[in-house]
């Protein structure tokens, strides 16, 4: 099976290590993954970013989040957060007030829009997991998921 990702990108010598092989494996799959999901995203006009903080709102409910708590949620690091917000309000998807109590909040929530976009996104974004992963057993993805927090941990 350790083969299998030389043979993907064509690189004839052994990796230097087991670890070198998970590093690049785990990129290789979040890459193809990742594009995947992108691209299952582009007819509907958002970018993964932008349908994670969305969905991050969502769950916030009606109080909302400050722009950190937005930027500490999402799955991946972006430089500027402000930004991804500012392009998610310009388009209507979310909403910012800036705090009566503390001058210094501005808080965030998702508007109606936004929630009809996720909606509208639920079966087909689930419909894409289970295209990506429905083909591993509930056994292999809860290992799956255990070694990949695992993982994690040494960082």
């Amino acid at each position: 099976m350790s083969s299998g990702l030389r043979s993907e990108i064509k690189q004839t010598k052994p990796f230097t290590s087991l670890e070198q092989e998970a590093q690049l494996n785990i990129e290789r799959t979040a890459a193809v993954l990742g594009h995947a999901f992108a691209e299952a995203l582009k007819p509907y006009g958002v970018t993964p970013t932008q349908y994670n903080a969305l969905r991050i709102l969502r769950g916030a409910g009606k109080e909302g989040l400050c722009r950190n708590e937005v930027r500490d949620r999402l799955i991946a690091q972006v430089p500027d957060v402000t930004r991804l917000l500012d392009r998610l309000e310009e388009i209507g998807l979310i909403e910012r007030e800036r705090s009566t109590t503390d001058r210094r909040l501005v808080g965030t929530r998702i508007t109606t829009r936004g929630n009809a976009l996720l909606r509208t996104l639920d079966e087909p974004i689930a419909r894409v997991h289970k295209q990506h992963l429905g083909h591993m057993t509930n056994k292999q993805l809860r290992a799956l998921n255990e070694l990949l927090t695992l993982a994690r941990q040494g960082v």
